[in-house]
């Protein structure tokens, strides 16, 4: 099987790895890379769970392909940790009683880390808007609202 270089930062570590053309970015970073904060749950883009933010901009690592990514700086959320803090999403989160089964808990945080990083105080609709692309069945989205909105005051 042909294999391709691939070489991509992640939480600030440069990784470099044969990949196969069609190794999805989630079975990369889950296990090749011990990065097991996406989850891998629908398997095609309608959920969220997997959500990393690649340059910036969050995506459904499911659906992006490694090779796709070579020479880009990726955030997982085992990389928001700094200095053993918590990021503010992830302190919010915590205390806003927005995690309940914990499974969509990363990619909606990572959903909501790319918005904070584009807009540092976002409106409720704008948070409403931006997370209603990740599937939560446990929570009812009111808690991870609040999140949202409690680490926007603190960023």
């Amino acid at each position: 099987m042909k294999t391709m270089k691939v070489t991509f930062q992640v939480n600030s570590d440069k990784v470099t790895l044969q990949v196969k053309p069609y190794e999805t970015l989630l079975e990369t970073l889950r296990e090749r890379l011990a990065l097991t904060g996406a989850k891998e749950a629908c398997g095609m883009g309608s959920c969220g769970a997997c959500t990393v933010v690649v340059d910036g901009i969050p995506m459904r690592s499911c659906l992006v392909l490694t090779p796709e990514v070579n020479g880009a700086v990726i955030t997982t959320v085992e990389g928001l940790k700094q200095d053993d803090r918590l990021h503010p999403l992830q302190e919010a989160f915590m205390e806003k009683g927005a995690v309940q089964c914990g499974f969509c808990t990363s990619g909606m945080i990572m959903t909501a880390k790319a918005l904070l990083d584009r807009n540092k105080k976002p409106t409720k609709k704008e948070i409403i808007t931006t997370i209603s692309s990740n599937i939560c069945r446990c929570t009812g989205y009111k808690k991870i609202v609040e999140a949202v909105e409690a680490a926007a005051k603190r960023t």
